[in-house]
């Protein structure tokens, strides 16, 4: 029942430990707050993960996308039976509903049904009141299931782009490591693949840096492609076997309550924002 920037000092004041500035924001979070609060009207469709992907065949071509299986109106046990026997299931209006399902036979129609339920019912704006979310049409859609040569699902590239300048965009990498198992790790990197003494978010910090991706040249391209028309995005992608994918635009990440540690980041990144 609060209103939006009421409900969003609030959670900023829990999360992070202080009530925003949102007359004059001056730090990264508080920048997002106003994006919350007064999205660019592109960020709509950019933010539907069905939609979007059009707007990134354009830019980048189809070969990174991963190949979508089914996007159903419905979900019936029709469109169940013609899955193949691993995929991912993922809505498209919110973040963290993503099911993976590598074997078929240890799932169900009824349980999957019963989750894309939950989804869907979920209007993901009263979360954090991000209002570019408002109005996403809620869908469930499946993907390929996507993995390395040995068998394991990639680590999460989440590049912060930021833009709006001439020559390249400055990037940091946050890489999330494990994220679907028991030893999830994020770590930040330059566009050097230096290890940089920052957390994210409430990830762990591995205890030494993963190995220089020897792709990384082409991730980076593609993000500062995909990042062109910003001031700032986090360009989501996957980068096994030297190859590339997309994963997802996001213009408001963390919804503007994210930490960082140190905390003197946010300010570093309020002042990129611009």
């Amino acid at each position: 029942m609060l209103p939006d920037s009421l409900f969003l000092s609030m959670l900023h004041h829990k999360r992070i430990g202080r009530y925003p500035n949102l007359l004059r924001p001056a730090t990264f979070n508080e920048k997002i707050l106003q994006r919350n609060l007064r999205p660019d009207p592109r960020y709509i469709s950019l933010t539907d993960k069905l939609s979007v992907r059009e707007y990134i065949a354009a830019k980048i071509g189809e070969k990174h996308l991963i190949p979508l299986i089914s996007a159903p109106e419905v979900f019936t046990r029709e469109v169940f039976d013609a899955l193949p026997g691993s995929f991912v299931m993922k809505a498209n209006h919110g973040s963290t509903f993503v099911e993976i399902v590598r074997d078929k036979s240890d799932t169900s129609f009824e349980k999957l049904q019963l989750l894309a339920r939950k989804w869907l019912s979920t209007e993901f704006y009263y979360v954090a009141r991000e209002r570019h979310y408002r109005t996403i049409k809620p869908r469930i859609f499946f993907e390929q299931l996507l993995l390395d040569q040995a068998g394991q699902i990639p680590a999460d590239y989440k590049l912060h782009c930021f833009g709006g300048r001439p020559g390249r965009p400055i990037i940091y990498i946050l890489v999330i490591s494990d994220r679907f198992g028991k030893a999830t790790h994020g770590d930040v990197y330059d566009v050097d693949w230096n290890h940089l003494d920052v957390a994210i978010g409430y990830y762990k910090r591995s205890a030494k840096p993963a190995p220089r991706p020897k792709n990384l040249a082409s991730v980076l391209d593609i993000a500062a492609t995909l990042c062109e028309d910003f001031d700032y995005v986090r360009v989501d992608l996957y980068a096994p076997d030297n190859q590339v994918f997309f994963g997802e635009l996001t213009f408001t990440p963390g919804a503007g309550v994210l930490p960082f540690t140190p905390d003197s980041i946010d300010y570093e990144w309020g002042k990129l924002l611009g």
